[in-house]
């Protein structure tokens, strides 16, 4: 694995075996351990190279293990939705990414929802995807403490986008109205990106 000191993590794109692969995973006393330390902090480094990114499962960078990150601003993103909605703000803003090891989702609601969303390994093509409303996950943080997530919106819809990544489903197999940017939109969030790393 190359180190995060230079330049920005690639992320896989749409045609890698890995994105379709079941990824394996972590052992228990590996938690912690100096190489899932490493792929997680490789993963974050990746995700906040993405302007619009709000979470990262391992196989996108090429490594098929059980692992996704849920970045910070996804947490501020759904308070912010929910406060347009009217409705009471649930979901406590997070201070940090939310690592989740050896996620596994417990309970689905029943009602679905349809949403739109795109992925950074099918980069610039977005779609409508039929997605639960909500989610309980569980899972082992970066230090091996296990913990119980319910999440709905925004959230529900990251985790099981993210768990589908680790069983080699990507949303494209199942989205609808499935549309590319254009090379101005693509541009656009570039310079975005650019001038939110300071580049």
């Amino acid at each position: 694995m190359r180190g995060m000191a230079k330049g920005r993590i690639a992320i896989v794109q749409e045609g890698s075996p890995v994105l379709r692969g079941k990824a394996k995973p972590v052992l228990l006393p590996d938690i912690g351990s100096k190489h899932v330390r490493e792929v997680v902090l490789q993963m974050k480094h990746a995700l906040a190279g993405e302007a619009d990114g709000v979470a990262i499962a391992a196989p996108q960078i090429g490594v098929p293990l059980r692992i996704f990150v849920v970045a910070r601003n996804a947490f501020v993103i759904a308070n912010e939705e929910k406060r347009r909605g009217g409705k009471a703000v649930a979901l406590t803003t997070a201070e940090k990414d939310l690592t989740c090891i050896n996620p596994e989702i417990t309970k689905l609601s029943k009602k679905k929802v349809k949403l739109p969303e795109g992925c950074l390994s099918v980069r610039w093509t977005y779609g409508n995807t039929l997605r639960h409303e909500k989610v309980t996950l569980h899972a082992y943080d970066e230090h091996g403490k296990r913990f119980t997530y319910g999440g709905s919106g925004l959230i529900a819809q990251i985790f099981q986008h993210e768990t589908d990544h680790l069983n080699g489903t990507l949303f494209t197999d199942h989205a609808t109205d499935l549309e590319t940017l254009t090379p101005e939109q693509i541009a656009e969030i570039e310079e975005k990106q650019k001038k939110q790393h300071g580049k």
